[in-house]
């Protein structure tokens, strides 16, 4: 678990980075998730959904989630949506959207969620050969 909390910086993940992680995130997201709900059924409770307090709970509903993209981009990720981040690994994204236990899917970078595919041990592979292999390049004098 060495250096996986690195905060406010952009970074790239390995898939284990990414899982060791993952705990850390899913709390963050469940505890964001309940309060979200309960404040959902409150509005949903109330006689007048146009009331100041509809338009109260709908503002610590919107604080909540800022609140939590921005634990999320504190940690390195990139939310894309409610409940669903990215982690980087440098050819596209690691996906994953609550209420995953572990990472197992990625995209492009313009692929998006609906692009997702299963990771395969080749893939995971694959990506971290052709950035090591890119990193090579850069360093070489040519």
């Amino acid at each position: 678990m060495a250096n996986i909390f690195q905060i406010n910086q952009s970074r790239l993940f390995t898939l284990e980075q990414a899982n060791d992680l993952l705990p850390l995130i899913y709390r963050i997201t469940e505890e964001s998730s309940k309060e979200v709900k309960y404040l959902m059924s409150c509005i949903d409770a109330l006689p007048e959904k146009n009331s100041e307090t509809s338009h109260d709970l709908q503002n610590r509903i919107n604080s909540i989630i800022e609140r939590w993209q921005n634990k999320l981009e504190r940690l390195g990720m990139r939310p894309k949506g409610l409940w669903l981040a990215d982690f980087d690994y440098g050819d596209g994204y690691f996906c994953w959207k609550f209420p995953e236990t572990k990472i197992q899917y990625q995209h492009g970078y313009q692929d998006g969620f609906t692009g997702r595919t299963l990771i395969t041990g080749e893939s995971v592979v694959d990506a971290k050969a052709k950035r090591d292999h890119k990193n090579e390049s850069s360093l070489s004098p040519n």
